[in-house]
């Protein structure tokens, strides 16, 4: 009897005649790690959103801010 699984389309796994359940798991694994399947799930899932554009402003005034805080500072001979 010999099973087939599906990895992606074009990809099968059979299990060969003799072939023990473990070997079977482990070459799948590695047409999975061959394949590019598995990073490009892991990059999708620690994906970072763009900033808004509310957000670039927001943190461009704070930077302006501090930038002005530190040049006050800076006068004042505290730094």
């Amino acid at each position: 009897m010999v099973a087939a699984r599906k990895t992606k389309p074009g990809m099968v796994i059979e299990k060969k005649d003799g072939e023990d359940s473990r070997q079977v798991v482990n070459r799948f694994l590695r047409h999975l790690k061959q394949s590019g399947i598995l990073t490009q799930a892991r990059e999708s899932m620690y994906r970072k959103r763009p900033l808004s554009r509310k957000l670039k402003i927001r943190s461009a005034l704070r930077r302006e801010e501090l930038k002005k805080y530190y040049q006050k500072l800076e006068k004042l001979g505290k730094i």
